[in-house]
């Protein structure tokens, strides 16, 4: 009897990164039975961590974040699928992107990770929570200040978080944040949007500073205390019957001073091959399966997973079994800011929140805090010319 091709893959830790893989891969070997897929998991902050070279000298499949890609293409450490895939192919892939998730992927030309994950931060609610308290759900910022004074509101206050709210209140002001080489944001919209930041912080528990975006949606479902997050990477399964002990509902974000909606941080995941693996032909026809249509809106959705195809956002069913998480948020996603992702920028983002952080927790002067961020950037920005 031939010995089974296996091939091995990494993901996060949480239902909606691990279940859905689990599921496509055990479908895909019963067509293909000649085949073995391996999921193994890591916690969400190793997901955001770990470098990318290690894990694609372990891994066949690696399930990535989207700032990895220019630094991934760089290295050569993940095989572009544009050399594999058929163009009609990864053109219904980019025509149905979820915002920007597509060529949040996409880097030098070439497509290094296909979609298979889309979110950014939303909001939630407990909309039994509020009705019980008589409360309207926020619809304006100081609304949602006036929500946090009563004590009903939190939000993830962990580093990485607080950086991608920091870059949500740039672009909310009207102004992208690292468009220049010299400065992460001017001093004018920098200074307001940390601000804005900090009276909002102020009035959220301490507790909030050690918790992640689905620690925060945990905490709403387990205990009768938070009535609404402003703002989170959503996570669907929360909106789906039987998942927690109650159900939370998620929207779009609430409108800042100028009245347009706020616009936060693009998120998701992203499903890439290893240059390493001896297998590439097998992985690329496996992500092909995952990320396809059909798929995407039917057994990676039914297994927990927060689908990357425009399709399943739409499609009627899988509204109905979420709450309607996906046309709800869908305009949120369409407007989202993606991030940097040259060569250099993790060094960036893996540090940069912690000044904001200790800003939020403890004050200062905004011009301090964009200093010191403005060092960082600048750091990071001499790695990309040293590496090019």
């Amino acid at each position: 009897m031939a010995q089974k091709i296996q091939l091995k893959g990494i993901t996060w830790g949480h239902s909606r990164g691990l279940l859905p893989m689990v599921a496509t891969a055990q479908r895909y070997e019963e067509l293909h039975p000649d085949v073995e897929i391996i999921w193994k998991k890591r916690t969400l902050q190793e997901f955001a961590d770990k470098s990318i070279e290690q894990l694609a000298a372990e891994y066949d499949l690696l399930v990535i974040d989207h700032p990895w890609t220019g630094h991934a293409a760089a290295k050569k450490v993940i095989v572009p699928f544009d050399d594999y895939l058929d163009r009609t192919y990864l053109e219904d892939q980019r025509l149905n992107s979820v915002g920007k998730s597509y060529v949040s992927y996409n880097f030098e030309n070439k497509q290094w990770a296909l979609p298979i994950d889309a979110a950014t931060p939303v909001a939630a609610s407990r909309p039994d929570l509020l009705s019980a308290l008589g409360l309207a759900l926020p619809s304006t910022f100081d609304d949602v200040l006036a929500l946090a004074d009563q004590g009903r509101v939190a939000f993830s206050l962990l580093p990485i978080d607080v950086l991608m709210s920091f870059y949500m209140f740039c672009c909310s002001l009207g102004e992208a944040p690292c468009e220049k080489e010299g400065e992460v944001i001017s001093p004018l919209i920098g200074k307001q949007a940390l601000s804005l930041f900090k009276a909002l912080a102020d009035r959220v528990d301490a507790r909030f500073y050690k918790k992640n975006p689905f620690m925060v949606f945990d905490d709403m479902v387990n205990s009768d205390e938070i009535a609404y997050c402003p703002f989170a990477y959503g996570y669907s399964n929360y909106a789906r019957d039987g998942y927690a002990r109650e159900l939370l509902h998620f929207h779009d974000l609430v409108t800042l001073h100028n009245q347009e909606p706020m616009v936060s941080t693009l998120g998701g995941a992203g499903l890439a091959i290893s240059a390493h693996s001896a297998h590439v032909d097998v992985a690329m026809d496996y992500a092909q399966f995952v990320a396809s249509p059909q798929v995407q809106s039917t057994l990676y959705v039914d297994n927990g997973g927060q689908p990357g195809h425009l399709k399943a956002w739409q499609d009627v069913e899988v509204n109905r079994r979420t709450s309607n998480f996906f046309l709800n948020t869908l305009p949120t996603l369409e407007r989202a800011f993606l991030r940097p992702r040259y060569f250099g920028h993790m060094h960036f983002q893996d540090h940069a929140g912690d000044v904001v952080v200790d800003y939020l927790k403890n004050g200062g002067e905004e011009q301090t805090v964009l200093d010191q961020l403005n060092e960082m950037y600048k750091q990071s920005r001499l790695m990309e010319e040293r590496h090019g």
